[in-house]
């Protein structure tokens, strides 16, 4: 059954006009009625998932006309669109049978070179565009054609007018639109995605749509290059039928060498249809897809979500459990295989570290070193695990000399034996291979409670916080980097008469003696010192502890040095009648070479970290 809606009619003074676009006063919200009001909807796109939903028809621009049977249009009429309201109001309208005609427009007309042209006749040119474009199109262009009545109704108090529409005043796109998309078959050459770009071949498009809805007219395509690296769909005028849209797609990818790829696709979209959307998805057939080499872009790395280690957050049960959390200051980036088949990457530093080689040598496999990860960047306290591409499938990875390696498709098992080893031309990489003597750290509450507002101090201890553990991280990488910077050496060997043991002043101890007591193999079990009692520093052994203030002064506070080599002093067995704890070597020499020198080492400012601004410092 036909649906009529009824449009009562109401009356204006205005003058007349036909097929024209005006300004129109305010509409009057008193609730009077007057004139023919017609509601304009916008659709989806055809073969869009919600193409049953209407939207209001709302525009930048509306160009309308009436139009008798004939396809004339109708003289003598006044009419506006209220673009608040979505609605066109038309008066002047006597009894027949007409077609409202609708041109909606959002966006920038003018952009692409549209022209709206007065008409007189339904079959005339309506809108028309340049038969040369160099790019899509900026505007999304809408028509409807609805054919309506007046009637008129006689009664004892006279004729009235009433319009009926069997149908919604719904416009549709006089464009179409194309979604091109990337599939990858490797999610890491995606992540190292430079550019994508399209480029659009042979392109014969209508260039005009008629009062009736007609396309009309003859164009040709010449593009510019189409950024795609972020994904793009864009607006095309219809094609002239019969005729396709062609075009290439160009991927350029890098490798973790740093060498470019690039690959080019044809394409071909059999048209551009009016009000529907085509899809060019192109399959990006790579030469790395097949890699066993794990490339970390930063991209690919922030995707993977990777945890990172000694975070405020982190549990003290975690933290302090040497299983879980422990490090050697000589070997701060930690290589490891798990039984999972994973590649286990932490690394112990306040600093990122960046362009990462991890070769490995596995015995099944091949006897050289092979390239198995490349790390754009590996963020400081990094806790990465990723599955190594050969356990998933086979592939090819570069050898040590070279040579390009098959790796077949391995079980975990087949991981036994392997051997890492890891390269990076970052500066900062150098400072940590530099360490040649390191020190193993560990972290222990020794009876206080993180937890509690205030460590839950127990003798001279308090809790430990992440916080506190990164400070100690920095502090360690430091002096084992200093002990063998050869201006540390000059400076004992220059001193070596002030240096002298627990017997005092007359015990003399040698320059080779104390850099040897600073070299050797250490394991410390590192805390927070409770400054309530008025000890700020323990040390000794296998033990050592500082206060809040010097964990986080260490950098530039020659004092808060002074008592970090004080305790160190007594980790290398001496008491305080030695120049290591109350005397030269902890309270002149190292703390003011330490702040004198920050710039050379590896944590060279507490920026890095920033922990005097952290919240979770005690108060």
């Amino acid at each position: 059954m036909k649906r009529i809606v009824t449009v009562f009619l109401w009356s204006l003074l205005l003058t007349a006009a036909s097929c024209a676009h005006e300004a129109w006063p305010e509409p009057d919200r008193s609730g009077a009625s007057s004139g023919a009001v017609f509601s304009l909807y916008s659709a989806e796109y055809d073969d869009a998932v919600s193409r049953a939903t209407l939207g209001e028809g709302r525009y930048d621009r509306v160009e309308f006309c009436i139009v008798d049977a004939s396809g004339a249009a109708v003289p003598n009429l006044k009419g506006a669109y209220d673009a608040d309201a979505a609605q066109i109001r038309v008066e002047g309208l006597h009894e027949g049978d007409y077609r409202l005609l609708v041109l909606g427009i959002r966006g920038d007309a003018a952009a692409d070179g549209a022209t709206v042209h007065a008409i007189s006749h339904a079959g005339e040119e309506w809108i028309t565009f340049p038969e040369e474009l160099r790019k899509p199109l900026e505007a999304e262009y809408f028509y409807s054609q609805t054919p309506f009545s007046v009637v008129v109704h006689g009664s004892a108090d006279g004729n009235t007018e009433e319009v009926l529409l069997a149908e919604q005043v719904v416009q549709h796109r006089i464009v179409g639109r194309v979604d091109f998309s990337l599939s990858f078959r490797n999610a890491q050459v995606e992540a190292a995605l430079r550019e994508a770009s399209v480029e659009v071949g042979e392109y014969r498009f209508r260039t005009a749509v008629t009062g009736d809805g007609t396309l009309a007219g003859e164009g040709f395509g010449n593009f510019d290059a189409l950024d795609l690296s972020q994904g793009g769909s864009w607006l095309f005028l219809p094609t002239v039928d019969g005729a396709a849209l062609r075009g290439e797609v160009t991927v350029r990818t890098r490798n973790y060498l740093g060498t470019d790829v690039s690959r080019s696709f044809a394409f071909d979209l059999h048209s551009v249809e009016p009000n529907r959307i085509a899809e060019v998805r192109t399959e990006v057939v790579h030469p790395d897809d097949t890699s066993a080499t794990l490339f970390l872009t930063e991209k690919a790395y922030a995707a993977g979500n990777h945890a990172l280690i000694l975070q405020d957050s982190e549990p003290k049960e975690v933290y302090t459990d040497p299983a879980q959390r422990k490090f050697n200051t000589a070997a701060p980036l930690q290589v490891a295989a798990t039984d999972a088949g994973e590649l286990h990457v932490r690394f112990y530093s306040p600093r990122d570290l960046g362009q990462v080689l991890i070769r490995a040598r596995i015995p099944a496999v091949d006897t050289e070193f092979l390239d198995v990860a490349y790390f754009d960047r590996v963020p400081a306290f990094a806790d990465f695990r990723a599955r190594f591409p050969f356990i998933e499938r086979e592939g090819m990875a570069r050898s040590e000399s070279g040579r390009w390696v098959r790796i077949p498709r391995l079980e975990a098992a087949a991981l036994d034996g392997i051997e890492f080893r890891i390269e990076s031309a970052d500066a900062y990489w150098e400072k940590l291979c530099a360490i040649k003597h390191g020190w193993t750290i560990a972290f222990s509450l020794y009876g206080g409670d993180p937890d509690r507002a205030d460590g839950g101090p127990v003798g001279n201890w308090m809790g430990i916080r992440p916080v506190h553990c990164r400070e100690v991280v920095a502090l360690f990488l430091n002096f084992t980097y200093m002990i063998d910077m050869p201006e540390h050496e000059e400076i004992l060997r220059a001193n070596e008469d002030r240096l002298y043991g627990n017997g005092g002043v007359n015990d003399k101890v040698t320059a080779e003696t104390v850099l040897r007591q600073m070299r050797q193999s250490r394991t410390l079990n590192v805390g927070l010192v409770y400054p309530g009692n008025g000890v700020i520093g323990l040390g000794g052994g296998s033990t050592f502890g500082a206060y809040q203030q010097a964990w986080l002064q260490h950098y530039f506070n020659t004092y808060s040095c002074e008592i970090m080599f004080h305790e160190l002093g007594h980790v290398m067995g001496y008491n305080h009648s030695s120049s290591f704890t109350y005397g030269p070597w902890a309270q002149e020499l190292m703390n003011r070479f330490y702040v004198e020198h920050i710039s050379q080492m590896p944590i060279d400012s507490p920026s890095y970290l920033n922990s005097s601004k952290n919240p979770n410092l005690y108060k």
